[in-house]
């Protein structure tokens, strides 16, 4: 019997809690909170699945042309929940980490993301990496610069460089994502990780994120456990 296939690096785009709040008659911070408090779930359980590292997509440097209400509203909800999973993802062993660029994140949100990093930092059950002012493309124009900046610092030689070296220069040096989920039924990956999921497999749900809950993630698990990955090479 063929030992089941369970991926190391799961990445998640959470789609869909204003249309699920609109949905429900409900107003958008309605479906923010229910979002968080399904990411709350799936980041308790998906570890227990065998998942080593989990990122999720928070917050995009696209998401700053939202209303000022709308922005205030997700910040707030940030330091919220960070201060309120502190003791949780202690207790559970999950260490926190954050992709994206710090400017222009408030001084408040970004203390109160440093204190759950330091807080976390020698767990070892597992990874989740929020994904907060984020974007796949700056990420890859500031891991660029950044190589930039090592070879003219004598660091690193311009060849050295490969996808490797790369991809331990991202935001955080994590492997690549193995399973990619997108909630909303929508079919696009919206620069999520571009350089981490070249090779992912994708998974698309119809269901807005607030009702993805911990047994769709089963289902898309069951679905890569049946994919077969050749990255490129023929099937024997």
């Amino acid at each position: 019997m063929n030992e089941k296939k369970v991926p190391y690096h799961v990445g998640i785009i959470m789609d869909g809690n204003r249309r699920w709040a609109r949905s429900n008659g409900l107003k958008n911070s309605d479906g923010h909170k229910e979002g968080y408090n399904t990411i709350k779930e799936i980041s308790k359980h998906i570890y227990k699945e065998g998942v080593k590292i989990l990122s999720i997509f928070a917050f995009s440097t696209d998401n700053f042309k939202r209303s000022d209400e709308e922005i205030t509203y997700l910040m707030n909800l940030f330091i919220k929940g960070f201060k309120e999973l502190k003791k949780t993802y202690n207790e559970d062993n999950i260490k926190l980490i954050f992709s994206g660029r710090r400017e222009p994140l408030r001084k408040d949100v970004l203390k109160s993301m440093d204190e759950i990093v330091e807080s976390t930092k020698n767990n070892t059950g597992g990874i989740l990496n929020i994904c907060i002012n984020y974007g796949g493309q700056a990420e890859i124009i500031d891991t660029t610069k950044k190589l930039i900046q090592k070879v003219q610092n004598k660091e690193l030689e311009v060849n050295e460089i490969n996808e490797e070296t790369f991809r331990k220069n991202l935001y955080q040096d994590l492997p690549a994502i193995d399973l990619l989920i997108r909630t909303s039924g929508e079919l696009r990956l919206s620069g999520f990780m571009l350089y981490s999921s070249a090779y992912s497999e994708l998974y698309f749900s119809k269901l807005y994120f607030p009702d993805f809950k911990m047994n769709e993630v089963k289902k898309a698990l069951e679905e890569y456990n049946l994919r077969d990955r050749r990255f490129g090479g023929t099937k024997k």
